[in-house]
């Protein structure tokens, strides 16, 4: 049964949250971590489709994800449509050119090499959905200020780091409904604003064609840096 109390005025509800003797803790969170441990980006995408119902649960899961004062200052424009999808590769692909051709740095395009990655994403076209997180950096409110109504913005916060987390859930969402998932961050993103007619106070953060892999799927053979190399302990 819920039980809730006010504090301050304000509705609080009791949590609880299931736990597990150590073996079994220790058990699970490994499992977790070689689980995760498969997940690889993917550039080779299936057209096969996607149920509608299976992003959104998707989404869904996203949405879960702490925020800066709980504002969840993040809208996920789901893209299906093969028209859009096209203009978006057309505009993705004219900024990728010209990153690649100029605008990135000849350390960075060797640090690519491994990955060999250049201007052309097919994958846009090709996989079954497209998600493109946008960030929202304030709220429109119309408030009245005698015979006037005056636009004012509420401010959302830490809204770069709420959006991260809550495409971290939906990368592993999509990993654990058993699709693939690229993590697309074309230079810059302006046009994804456009293409998708969005208000001016949100911001495209990051684009995530999802489906299924390819019948024949390549990636890089890459390893992840091991436990001493990514934390310190004290």
């Amino acid at each position: 049964m819920v039980k809730t109390k006010l504090i301050d005025g304000f509705p609080f509800v009791n949590y609880n949250k299931e736990t597990f003797l150590a073996q079994e803790t220790l058990k699970r969170s490994r499992d977790f971590y070689e689980w995760m441990n498969l997940r690889r980006t993917v550039r080779d995408f299936s057209d096969k489709p996607v149920p509608k119902g299976v992003i959104e649960n998707i989404i869904l899961t996203a949405s879960t994800a702490p925020s800066g004062a709980h504002k969840q200052p993040w809208t996920f424009c789901v893209v299906n449509d093969p028209v859009i999808k096209k203009q978006i590769r057309t505009e993705a692909e004219k900024e990728e050119f010209e990153s690649y051709n100029g605008r990135m740095p000849a350390e960075w395009l060797n640090d690519l090499r491994p990955l060999q990655t250049d201007w052309r994403k097919e994958f846009l076209e090709t996989a079954p959905y497209l998600i493109v997180a946008f960030k929202r950096s304030y709220e429109p409110e119309t408030k009245s200020d005698g015979n006037r109504q005056i636009l004012h913005k509420h401010q959302n916060y830490y809204v770069t780091e709420s959006c991260g987390i809550a495409c971290g859930f939906l990368l592993a969402a999509i990993h654990h409904a058993g699709l693939v998932a690229l993590t697309h961050t074309p230079s810059p993103m302006n046009f994804l604003s456009k293409v998708l007619e969005r208000p001016e106070n949100e911001k495209p953060f990051l684009l995530i064609p999802v489906g299924y892999p390819a019948e024949e799927c390549w990636v890089p053979d890459l390893k992840r840096k091991n436990l001493h190399e990514i934390s310190v302990w004290y």
